[in-house]
């Protein structure tokens, strides 16, 4: 990777790369953009389609329709390929399906000399992320998916809205698996730097628990609903992917609920799962470690058993 250099190959033009590439070029994120999709006549028109908008930009960017050999000196390449999720259809029921599509992508991705950093939001992001990881053979560190960065920011939104304040300065996370197993360790969640269960507790009945546990139940039922609603979900995805990406060309050092391969952390090795990571110029620099109760953490130990459970019944 070239320290100057922001190129970013995407793969995949449906509607989340494409909420991806649009936010990309609004927030001026990269100089360079690659769309690649196996419908290459779609890719060509929305390359074309995106340049008819840089007057409108501020700043320039060199967009196109490119090939596999691009990623030779791409900086990230953003993995939004797949088939889709339907309505009440899991996260997980996509898991073979999906790591089929995987197996043409990640070779060639490889082939072509790549050594930046993947960024996954295929779904199941993390079992996907998991997969990149096996079939590249690169670093875990330079490998991510988007984990929960999406949910905690739903998460952050929404306590926001409960407790009348800027969600900017609402710290809590959403952890676990991109799905049904997710949750908040609400012993973590902070309205600046007090505690939101002592606010509950010291509210004499205006804010309560159970209100949170309604909030938390909200966040993990979002996706649904807006699948019911409008058949997928693009926008807050897009956003998310390219927050994860000014992390990375910004070399921030921000901290993200990105999905992140554990090392011993939690007690838990090899799994791919949506936890607070440090994100850098290098991918995810250090995971930070959470001090969790023990019911919150038998709750993470649950979900990663999930995952486990997915990804070893694979054939890779």
């Amino acid at each position: 990777m070239v320290a100057d250099n922001r190129k970013v190959v995407l793969i995949g033009t449906g509607l989340v790369g494409m909420s991806y590439a649009y936010a990309l070029l609004n927030q001026s994120v990269c100089n360079d953009l690659v769309l690649i999709d196996i419908d290459k006549k779609r890719a060509a028109g929305e390359a074309m389609d995106l340049n008819h908008g840089l007057a409108f930009s501020g700043g320039n960017m060199k967009i196109y329709a490119g090939e596999y050999s691009d990623c030779a000196n791409a900086d990230i390449v953003a993995i939004c390929a797949g088939v889709a999720q339907k309505p009440g259809e899991s996260r997980l029921d996509l898991l073979q399906r999906n790591t089929e599509v995987f197996q043409t992508i990640v070779e060639p991705v490889m082939a072509s000399g790549f050594q930046g950093i993947f960024l996954v939001a295929t779904n199941p992001v993390d079992i996907m992320t998991r997969v990149t990881h096996k079939l590249s053979g690169m670093d875990s560190s330079q490998v991510l998916g988007t984990g929960t960065a999406l949910d905690t920011a739903r998460l952050r939104y929404l306590l926001g809205d409960y407790f009348s304040v800027d969600p900017r300065n609402v710290h809590a996370y959403v952890i676990g698996e991109h799905g049904d197993s997710e949750f908040v360790p609400w012993s973590q969640a902070m309205l600046a730097t007090k505690p939101i269960l002592t606010i509950c507790e010291e509210s004499q009945g205006r804010y309560s628990m159970k209100d949170m546990e309604g909030i938390s139940e909200q966040v993990r039922c979002a996706a649904q609903k807006i699948i019911e609603a409008k058949r997928s979900t693009y926008y807050g995805i897009g956003m998310a992917m390219v927050r994860i990406t000014r992390a990375i060309f910004g070399d921030e050092n921000s901290v993200l609920t990105v999905s992140s391969r554990m090392h011993g952390y939690y007690g838990m090795e090899g799994v791919y799962i949506g936890v607070p990571g440090i994100v850098c110029r290098r991918g995810v620099r250090h995971i930070l470690s959470l001090r969790l109760t023990d019911e919150e953490q038998q709750k993470l130990k649950h979900s990663a058993e999930i995952l486990e459970e997915y990804y070893h019944g694979l054939k890779l």
